[in-house]
């Protein structure tokens, strides 16, 4: 199939591990593996593997440590904050707190907000973004028509808020279309009521620069397993005062300064952000891993962007001419995205198709309703979806042999038998070996 896109660049790329990665089909062959799942867990950068294993031989738990082992990694881990508060374009007075990935940071700042916060964001947000949030002051909003209707909306929103401390949840990119929110607009906004702004920036930063100052949002999480960095880390970044104020998220070693025995009580001194909410030992590899991915895509965003954007018109100009495909769209029109397209198939099973797709032609994409079930199931009428998820790791062809696959098993159906397990599709009589690790 020849598409008349943009090509792609492939000039100065991170290369990520996997690359050549090979795996079976059930038809006996063996094919490179077209990862189009970069949404939900992005591959490791080559960078990022290399700077693990450097580490290793130095890896000892942080802070207090008098061997230099420890103090060595004692210095990654507090360097690593530096690292991701650069590439986020924080403010030096900024909270660095590291956690588990997004849904840990924005479940830690929920923890932390002052008593009888007025929250307002959009209801078709991840639900990392959307369920943290409880209460009778939680106010959720329907989707606009477009990215500029969200300003008024969440104006008129903020207008009927209760009086009090106030903060605005947003999410940079949809985890479900890709689609860019005004998130500047919005923050300003916000700015006008006295409210505070949080960003959801998980699907948003592994794709395009997230600068908080300019932007004008007050905090930003992240994940570093979608910035190439699989190592289970994430962050929140952002105002230290309600941080301060609040009870540790965690209590443990290294969430206090001092503790003391009254008998039939201890007295326990809280430590001050970010340690306030890091108790237990930290996850060094994981943070240094971040920090790394985090300089790496901040010298690559031009090169990053070019790519993704090439592929990201050669796969929606290919599967417009996939009969009975339907793109799914949060907004009117056509919008600015990052490398991210969900769309449902005529008739066809969004499982058996990814079953399919996965044992017949060794593509890998995502089915179901993406940890954003109000949104896909408004958007499909209470149907799951396909999603395709480009990254560093994409190339041309495989955006063509997903074209071609998809073609093949609308027009001629597949040619492997498949069966329900446990509710997922499955191929039957699959003989796959898996990799000798877990054999």
């Amino acid at each position: 199939m020849t598409v008349a896109v943009p090509r792609p660049t492939t000039a100065a790329l991170p290369r990520v591990v996997g690359s050549a990665l090979r795996v079976p089909l059930v038809t006996g062959e063996l094919v490179e593996y077209a990862n189009l799942d970069h949404a939900a867990s992005a591959p490791c950068l080559e960078q990022v593997r290399d700077a693990v294993d450097e580490l290793l031989p130095w890896y000892a738990s942080v802070h207090r440590g008098a061997g230099f082992a420890s103090q060595v990694s004692t210095r990654v881990y507090e360097q690593a904050r530096a690292a991701v508060r650069r590439f986020l374009g924080a403010r030096s007075t900024d909270a660095v707190v590291f956690t588990r990935n997004a849904t840990d940071a924005l479940n830690l700042l929920a923890r932390s907000l002052p008593r009888h916060t007025a929250v307002v964001l959009f209801d078709t947000e991840h639900h990392a973004a959307l369920l943290p949030w409880r209460g009778p002051h939680v106010r959720r909003l329907r989707t606009p028509s477009s990215p500029a209707a969200a300003v008024p909306e969440l104006d008129r929103a903020l207008r009927e808020a209760p009086v009090g401390p106030r903060l605005v949840v947003v999410t940079g990119a949809s985890n479900v279309t890709g689609e860019l929110w005004p998130v500047a607009e919005l923050a300003r906004v916000a700015r006008r009521h006295g409210a505070r702004i949080a960003l959801d920036a998980a699907q948003l930063a592994p794709h395009r620069p997230v600068d908080v100052r300019a932007l004008g949002v007050d905090y930003a999480v992240l994940s570093g397993h979608k910035l190439y960095a699989p190592f289970g880390s994430g962050a929140l970044v952002g105002r230290g005062d309600w941080l301060q104020a609040a009870e540790p998220y965690l209590v443990g070693g290294g969430a206090t300064s001092r503790v003391t025995d009254h008998g039939d009580r201890l007295g326990v001194a809280w430590a001050a952000v970010p340690e306030r909410h890091e108790a237990g030992t930290p996850n060094v590899v994981g943070v240094h891993a971040l920090a790394v991915a985090c300089d790496v895509l901040g010298r690559h965003w031009e090169q990053t962007a070019a790519h993704e954007r090439a592929l990201l018109a050669r796969l929606r100009e290919g599967l417009r001419t996939v009969p009975g495909v339907h793109e799914l769209a949060l907004f009117e029109g056509d919008r600015d995205r990052v490398g991210v397209v969900s769309f449902t198939v005529g008739g066809q099973d969004a499982g058996y198709l990814a079953a399919a797709l996965s044992a017949e032609h060794g593509i890998g994409v995502r089915d179901g309703a993406f940890c954003a079930h109000v949104a896909v199931h408004r958007l499909t009428g209470d149907r799951r979806a396909l999603r395709a998820s480009l990254g560093l790791g994409t190339t041309e062809e495989h955006v063509d042999r997903l074209v071609a696959a998809l073609r093949g098993l609308v027009t001629e159906g597949s040619r492997w038998s498949y069966e329900q397990r446990d509710g997922r599709w499955a191929p039957c009589d699959d003989r796959r070996a898996l990799p000798p690790f877990l054999r």
